[in-house]
């Protein structure tokens, strides 16, 4: 083989990597500084009607275990649903675990509800018409957002897909911290460490007086079972809460595998925020 062809032959794969293609969804405005921590710059995208506005609107969290993921991560399922349906959108970066201990996560995500709230007249935001939708861990943000946001941080209207909203439960079920020992900077199952994780639940901060939520779980997640948003639905009724919960027949953990399943899940999501947000 000759030297050139080798050479091409090794580089194709570098070159490659160091020229990722960029993310691209029709109509984005990407990578808006919406809080900067330390050294640490906070970023999201914005999706904006046209019209005039203002529109009700969505903040997206991405999962990831708490420790992986971005903006563009896992949640994306949900862009084109939310333009085509007409409302204002963001989707948001947050800091991850190990670097970063909670409640860096959950402090990111009350940060971007009130920069959206600061400037709703930029991007046609009515702010009493904001919602939260997180999947998996973000669902586990955006609960907690939910179920502790007041003043400046409150919203109208939360929806969890698949989250963790004991994390007791969740280490008892797979006898490990996982991420979590990450983001409480523990790696041994221990009493500090079941204290620490209560303190974390939303389930544990459920009261009366809190926003609607809808939530969004697959029968067959193995990950984070559903007997987790059924839980926390018949503890937010008891405290009088609204609270429904969709179960996807056959859907396993993350959104991005249930497009063979037909389900209209995205659809009844959009109804049931147009109806609350109404």
């Amino acid at each position: 083989m000759k030297l050139t062809v080798l050479l091409a032959l090794l580089l194709t794969p570098l070159l490659n990597a160091a020229d990722p293609k960029p993310f691209a969804f029709p109509g984005l405005k990407q990578d808006i500084e919406y809080a900067k921590v330390g050294e640490v710059s906070l970023k999201l995208d914005a999706w904006v009607p046209e019209g005039e506005g203002p529109f009700p609107t969505c903040l997206l969290v991405h999962g990831g275990g708490f420790t992986k993921g971005d903006k563009h991560s896992y949640i994306t399922p949900m862009f084109e649903p939310l333009a085509q349906a007409g409302f204002t959108w963001f989707t948001i970066d947050y800091r991850l675990a190990p670097a970063h201990r909670w409640p860096a996560c959950a402090d990111d995500v009350a940060a971007a509800i009130r920069w959206v709230k600061a400037h709703a007249a930029d991007y046609k935001v009515d702010p009493a018409r904001i919602a939260l939708i997180g999947e998996s861990a973000g669902g586990h943000l955006v609960s907690w957002a939910g179920v502790t946001g007041q003043g400046d941080t409150r919203v109208a209207a939360v929806v969890p897909f698949y989250a963790p909203h004991d994390l007791i439960l969740q280490v008892q079920r797979r006898n490990a911290l996982g991420g979590l020992g990450a983001l409480i900077g523990q790696d041994e199952w221990n009493d500090e460490a079941r204290k620490k994780l209560s303190e974390m639940s939303p389930i544990q901060h459920i009261q009366p007086g809190l926003p609607p939520f809808f939530q969004i779980h697959g029968d067959d997640d193995k990950q984070v079972p559903l007997v987790q948003s059924m839980n926390f639905e018949a503890k937010m009724k008891a405290a009088g809460n609204a609270c429904e919960t969709l179960v996807i027949p056959g859907g396993t953990h993350g959104m991005g595998g249930w497009s063979k399943l037909n389900s209209d899940y995205a659809q009844q999501m959009i109804t049931w925020l147009k109806k609350t947000l109404k």
